[in-house]
């Protein structure tokens, strides 16, 4: 791994922790700042708000800005945000701290996964982009646990100081080491074009994918706990290393994912909502038992996120004339599909259906995506169209 591309994972791996942490500090933010615990909840869902909205709206406007100086500028704008999270003396103050981070965010991976497959060979792209999201899924490992571990010792306070440490780090080390003409195509274009890149249908249906994917993905997750709590029966002590264990899953599945999607990208990607939908139905038929639901909980987390590569190296295949915009849109489709998740699962709950039913909206979910995946490859195949820009050969796999 060269030193720039280590320097954007480390930048992804802080804004993933600053994302994440919240949760394993939230009863401490709530008590110090004389909130209730769901109204601390506000933090995560403000912060998906800032993703999914702000990020593209800043990607579009700060299109024609150098992509070295603007991914130098976020960070600095995220060091700056984790600074005012760990001084705010109020929960407002703290709200508006983390959505001006979580905007710098959006506006991040959408930008960083541009430059990562500009930094590597055509046949390596897809590993690039699985290395910028494997900073998500090593930021759950590593940062959550991490940054709890700091606030139970220090106060959540000193969570948002070391946050803040990493993504300064970050953004020193990218000053240096990334090439300063990084990027330097996606600056080019008209605000039109990034615009009418969105009316693709390869861009449509895999914004569409990404979305029930994490429809499926949340409505499961969110409850998960208490899924392996109730239905499950483990101990709750034995939680915590089941979601660990999904973790490791999920950044495995990131790479297999990568690699997969430099060899045959569509094929590929069929085939890893076609083993999501598997897992969701065997999560369905295991929950009672144990040791069967901790394994397939890892296999789960490992097919869950070999997706993100394959789809967001199609988006960029299909956008390379036009990329700021579609690419600030993956993060919002990620969001806004966590969100629609999180509701659904809520009502199944609400309703009666009991946690042990989630799994089967995810199945729903899934089977529909692979749908959309099927649907969208054939009707490429049958245009013989062909994507802008050298990353086509990658598209059109």
């Amino acid at each position: 791994m060269s030193l720039p591309l280590f320097a954007l994972f480390l930048a992804a791996f802080a804004f993933g922790t600053a994302e994440f942490v919240i949760a394993g500090v939230l009863p401490e933010v709530a008590g110090g700042l004389n909130v209730t615990i769901p109204v601390a909840g506000y933090l995560v869902s403000g912060y998906a708000v800032g993703i999914a909205i702000g990020g593209p709206l800043l990607a579009v406007t700060t299109k024609k800005i150098s992509r070295k100086a603007l991914i130098i500028a976020l960070g600095a704008v995220f060091t700056l945000g984790q600074v005012l999270c760990a001084l705010a003396p109020n929960f407002e103050l703290l709200m508006a701290a983390r959505v001006i981070v979580s905007v710098a965010h959006g506006t991040y991976f959408g930008i960083a996964a541009i430059v990562a497959v500009g930094l590597v060979p055509r046949d390596k792209r897809g590993f690039a982009v699985a290395l910028i999201l494997s900073g998500l899924t090593v930021s759950n490992i590593l940062g959550v646990p991490g940054g709890t571990a700091i606030g139970n010792a220090l106060g959540w306070r000193a969570t948002f100081w070391a946050v803040g440490a990493l993504g300064l780090l970050a953004t020193l080390i990218i000053a240096i080491a990334l090439p300063r003409t990084a990027g330097a195509a996606a600056t080019s274009g008209s605000f039109r074009r990034e615009f009418r890149a969105l009316g693709r249908q390869q861009i449509i249906t895999s914004l569409i994918i990404v979305m029930l994917v994490m429809i499926g993905q949340y409505s499961l997750f969110t409850y998960i706990a208490p899924l392996l709590r109730d239905v499950t029966g483990l101990d709750v002590n034995m939680v915590p290393w089941v979601l660990l264990l999904y973790g490791v899953g999920s950044t495995i599945g990131v790479f297999i994912g990568g690699r997969l999607a430099d060899w045959k990208l569509m094929p590929s990607l069929i085939a890893i909502l076609g083993l999501q939908v598997v897992a969701f139905t065997a999560l369905y038929l295991v929950s009672p038992y144990p040791i069967a639901m901790a394994i397939t909980v890892v296999l789960w987390g490992g097919v869950n996120f070999a997706f993100g590569s394959p789809v967001q190296t199609r988006i960029l295949a299909w956008a390379a004339d036009a990329p700021n915009l579609a690419s600030s849109l993956i993060p919002s489709g990620f969001n806004v599909g966590i969100a629609i998740g999180a509701v659904l699962g809520a009502a199944a709950i609400e309703n009666g259906l009991g946690y042990r039913a989630l799994p089967l909206i995810g199945t729903v979910a899934l089977i529909l995506a692979v749908a959309v995946a099927i649907y969208s490859h054939l009707r490429e195949q049958r245009s013989n169209a062909t994507p802008p820009g050298l990353t086509g050969a990658v598209a059109a796999q």
